[in-house]
């Protein structure tokens, strides 16, 4: 008995430090974890405003394949396979469904490419692909905090 109102004893006495300690351990988590929420954000941020500008340039060089002058056509396509490639391999970095957005824009233009200027249905299948890319990666900004 004597024992049990040492340790009830000791307990009282150090209340005041035990508390802080939990305190003090509940903080550290909450930081850490804020930490890591907040860089995640800013993570999926740069990356979705990149896909955002490079989704535009892509579109730019899908209209002028499909509008501009046939001489330019073989430059314009060299210009749109690099941007492609470069959102397929920036968007696995994003979250949500913006990755499998990007692959199916790459499988669009691979196969829609070479058809630019001459079917109006190449064009619309590869904006329109374009356009799921761009929805998934605005879901994903919405969504961040």
């Amino acid at each position: 008995m004597n024992k049990k109102s040492t340790i009830t004893e000791q307990l009282r006495r150090n209340s005041v430090a035990l508390i802080s300690l939990a305190i003090a351990i509940t903080s550290l988590g909450y930081n850490t974890w804020r930490n890591e929420a907040s860089e995640h954000n800013r993570n999926q941020r740069l990356v979705t405003i990149e896909l955002l500008l490079m989704l535009g340039d892509l579109q730019q060089i899908t209209m002028d394949c499909h509008y501009g002058l046939s001489e330019e056509k073989d430059a314009l396509l060299r210009a749109g396979w690099a941007k492609v490639l470069t959102i397929r391999d920036i968007s696995q970095v994003a979250s949500g469904g913006v990755p499998v957005m990007a692959d199916s824009l790459y499988t669009v233009w691979n196969a829609d490419r070479e058809a630019l200027g001459d079917d109006v249905n190449a064009k619309d299948r590869i904006i329109t692909a374009l356009e799921n890319v761009r929805a998934s990666t605005h879901e994903v900004l919405r969504g961040l905090d």
